[in-house]
């Protein structure tokens, strides 16, 4: 196994790591959460870099890259989901792009063909990453003030702006998904 197809496993590997450290109260357990985060996530630069420079670009490659990032996304959203700061709607409408452009991948390889990620596909990638950063700190900093008693507003505010973050992500991830989904429409005919 190639070194960027490791990396995408250890990015596999680091989502459950992820979760607990997110969802167990210590200390700055939202600090370490987000080291976690930011590691998987340069696995995520790394292994592409690596393997278009090195020419290890694969199949398996291809395809369990975009299963890892919705595996880390999927597992912040949740967590945020489950904190009260945001809404089912969003993590709807993300899994169910998620969903629709996994079936699309896996239509796809049964007629042999690989469906790599779109700059779409990116784009919503690296627009989740932030925003999903930018709750992190916000959910930590929230805890910040909670412990130093400061005002609730002093709180909430970094809440609302990573949430608004997150329905841009949101929006970018709907528009990824009917691209791919107009870009192999070919899968969804009556004919099939």
């Amino acid at each position: 196994m190639n070194l960027p197809n490791r990396l995408t496993l250890l990015r596999v590997a680091l989502v459950p790591l992820f979760l607990v450290l997110c969802l167990v109260a210590f200390p700055f357990h939202y600090t370490v959460a987000l080291a976690v985060f930011g590691a998987a996530a340069f696995t995520d630069f790394l292994d592409g870099r690596i393997a278009r420079k090195q020419g290890l670009v694969t199949d398996f490659g291809k395809f369990l890259d975009p299963i890892a990032d919705k595996l880390l996304t999927t597992a912040a959203l949740l967590v945020f989901l489950a904190q009260g700061c945001l809404d089912v709607w969003a993590v709807m409408l993300v899994l169910a792009r998620e969903f629709m452009v996994t079936s699309v991948r896996l239509m796809a390889a049964g007629d042999g063909t690989v469906v790599a990620a779109s700059f779409a596909g990116k784009l919503k990638t690296v627009a989740q990453y932030i925003a999903i950063i930018a709750m992190l700190l916000a959910l930590q900093w929230r805890e910040l003030c909670v412990g130093f008693g400061f005002d609730p507003l002093w709180s909430s505010l970094p809440i609302l702006a990573a949430q608004i973050l997150l329905w841009v992500s949101v929006v970018l991830t709907c528009w990824s998904g009917v691209q791919y989904l107009w870009q192999y429409r070919r899968y969804f005919s009556a004919d099939r």
